[in-house]
């Protein structure tokens, strides 16, 4: 059964661009791992700061490998002088979810 996994993120409206500007610098590197499924980056279009990072996964597993490995070490690199770049995120919590129903796109025929 897949898994959906939100990360929930409080962003300040002077970060947006910052966060979005990461997240395209390293798209598709979460593509090759085993397991993913779908990514997506949703902003927010009013009445709040809060970003939704969408991944869905074959299993818990699959997400749990991909966090130890690949995440971890794309969030630890490093940014201009050798430091972390600073967060672009003042606050997040991750969402979990089992896929119990579910409906494809509409054919086009």
């Amino acid at each position: 059964m897949s898994v959906v996994k939100i990360n929930v993120l409080t962003v300040p409206a002077e970060q947006r661009e910052t966060l979005e500007k990461r997240f395209a610098s390293r798209a598709h590197t979460v593509d090759s791992s085993d397991g993913f499924e779908w990514f997506e980056l949703l902003r927010p279009v009013e009445g709040t700061d809060t970003y939704l990072v969408y991944t869905r996964w074959r299993d818990e597993e699959s997400f749990q490998a991909w966090m130890e490995g690949p995440m971890k070490a794309a969030h630890q690199g490093s940014g201009e002088g050798g430091e972390r770049p600073k967060p672009a995120a003042s606050d997040s919590t991750l969402w979990s979810f089992e896929v119990v129903q579910q409906a494809g796109p509409k054919s086009s025929s």
